[in-house]
């Protein structure tokens, strides 16, 4: 499934945006998103964790109000970050979405309270994944009937301000006893790593891989794992 819909610069089709879900529909596949609470309490739709893509501020999604993310427009364009709620009523269960729930060290809760409560009559298909293990924990003990999937990388090669122990233990999968995900999701370059190879081959765990961006990697990544999230290009593929 394309990463942030079926986006295109050169068309003027930001990613995360109402075109680019719209256009991943008509494509049929499924999409993946990233979701932050703002500071209002509304659920938005957008990759970054600061805004400074936007207009070169570099506080966090999760400080701003949701107005004052409707008043920027995206990559020159009309679009702006949409409401999860509007991209719901927009999708309508016609296709996939595999949900990435973007929250902050020490504020699980709400944005997992306010997702479980838009998706409750949801008519289709879902997955949700997230970095922070306490997000599927959390899960776990209030909607365990969610498929729910740990995402991790390298992380101990970020510049990211998690203690270091904490990105070694979620970066090898030593933190998967709390959450107990459904299905790994694994940067695909950054692969192999032993504790994803033990999980998926002794327990079976589903593996996704992120993000594919060549035709070549996209035949890799179809016959070896589960599932895969690509980028634009990915709709001139062929398997």
């Amino acid at each position: 499934m394309p990463t942030g819909g079926y986006y295109c610069s050169e068309n003027h089709i930001p990613a995360n945006t109402m075109p680019a879900f719209s256009a991943a529909i008509k494509h049929g596949t499924g999409i993946e998103l990233d979701l932050h609470l703002t500071r209002d309490g509304e659920v938005v739709a957008y990759h970054n964790d600061t805004f400074k893509e936007v207009c070169g501020e570099e506080r966090p999604i999760e400080a701003l109000s949701s107005a004052e993310l409707k008043s920027h427009p995206l990559e020159g364009t009309t679009e702006t970050i949409p409401l999860f709620s509007d991209v719901l009523r927009l999708v309508d269960g016609q296709i996939p979405l595999l949900v990435e729930l973007k929250l902050p060290t020490g504020k699980v809760a709400p944005l997992c309270e306010k997702v479980t409560a838009l998706m409750k009559d949801y008519p289709g298909p879902y997955l949700i994944q997230s970095f922070n293990t306490l997000g599927l924990f959390w899960y776990r003990r209030h909607a365990p009937d969610v498929l729910r999937g740990q995402l991790s990388r390298r992380l101990t090669i970020t510049h990211t301000p998690q203690p270091w122990l904490l990105k070694f233990l979620t970066e090898n999968m030593m933190t998967n006893f709390l959450g107990r995900p459904d299905f790994i999701s694994y940067r695909m370059d950054e692969l192999p790593n032993p504790f994803v190879t033990l999980l998926t081959k002794l327990y079976h765990t589903p593996l996704a891989v992120w993000t594919v961006k060549t035709p070549e990697e996209m035949k890799i990544a179809s016959e070896k794992y589960e599932m895969l999230i690509f980028e634009e290009s990915g709709e001139n593929y062929e398997i």
